[in-house]
């Protein structure tokens, strides 16, 4: 199995942890000491899709007004066309009218929007050139950050462009494992295994230039994790979370930021 695909199997196989149980100290243990001046980077998945529906410009409005730093949303290219829409799979696509990824830039682009940062996700491989066309045409790839489950698009977009930023998603994942009852067992050694191989793995993709972040959903963040993606010079963006205790233990941890559907927890973690 190839080494990008670890993760991915690993992961891809875990259930629900058990609700009640300790998590592992390195998940909650604080390394706040080394990071002096911290601030942790406020994400709106989506825009804010626990507001108003996600991918849409009324959810990316929520999400500024919830004060996010960075606002993520998902590009799908559409079938028999060459147009870019704002879905997340193409069941989604099908349930409504999708917007574009042009008209979704015209909007982020307008002036309320001015210094929010833009985590452009792609779905699937093969389009790649014409995201960044896009976002070269509305002059935003300074303050975009590309990512994608997909190394190999990260490594079309890095050729293409060698300054934008990439992130690498992990895991792999076509749709949620965690909620498979069967799999729960099974599923405690996987997550065990991804949280063991996940930090080497980051550092060696950041020094490689692979990407310059990692996007993590939240049960393989570890203190270790974090440690290593630091020292590599890359940032860990951690998806989704949506509940306020563990937004505060990703918090604790000193992950570059957070992605959740409900921006309004980040008032909650501050007051």
């Amino acid at each position: 199995m190839p080494e990008g695909d670890t993760i991915a199997y690993a992961a891809g196989r875990m259930g629900p942890v058990l609700a009640g149980r300790r998590q592992p100290s390195d998940i909650l243990v604080s390394w706040m000491p080394e990071l002096g001046e911290y601030r942790m980077r406020r994400v709106g998945h989506k825009g804010a899709d626990l507001i108003a529906p996600g991918n849409t410009l009324a959810s990316f409005d929520a999400a500024l007004a919830a004060g996010v730093d960075m606002i993520e949303f998902d590009v799908l290219p559409e079938r028999g066309t060459d147009r870019l829409l704002l879905a997340h799979d193409y069941d989604d696509a099908a349930q409504r009218s999708p917007y574009t990824l042009e008209e979704a830039l015209a909007h982020l682009t307008s002036e309320r929007f001015s210094g929010i940062e833009l985590d452009v996700d792609l779905k699937l491989p093969g389009y790649e050139q014409r995201a960044l066309d896009a976002l070269r045409a509305r002059g935003v790839l300074d303050r975009a950050l590309i990512s994608s489950q997909y190394r190999s698009s990260l490594a079309a977009i890095r050729a293409a462009e060698p300054d934008v930023r990439l992130g690498w998603s992990v895991p792999k994942l076509r749709r949620d494992p965690f909620r498979t009852r069967a799999l729960a067992l099974p599923a405690v050694a996987a997550l065990h295994v991804a949280r063991a191989i996940l930090p080497t793995q980051a550092a060696r993709a950041l020094r490689a230039r692979e990407c310059d972040a990692l996007m993590v959903h939240w049960r393989l963040v570890t203190g270790r994790l974090v440690r290593s993606v630091r020292r590599a010079g890359g940032e860990l963006y951690v998806w989704t979370v949506d509940e306020l205790p563990r937004l505060r233990a990703m918090h604790a941890l000193g992950v570059t930021g957070v992605i959740t559907n409900d921006p309004r927890l980040f008032a909650a973690l501050a007051a």
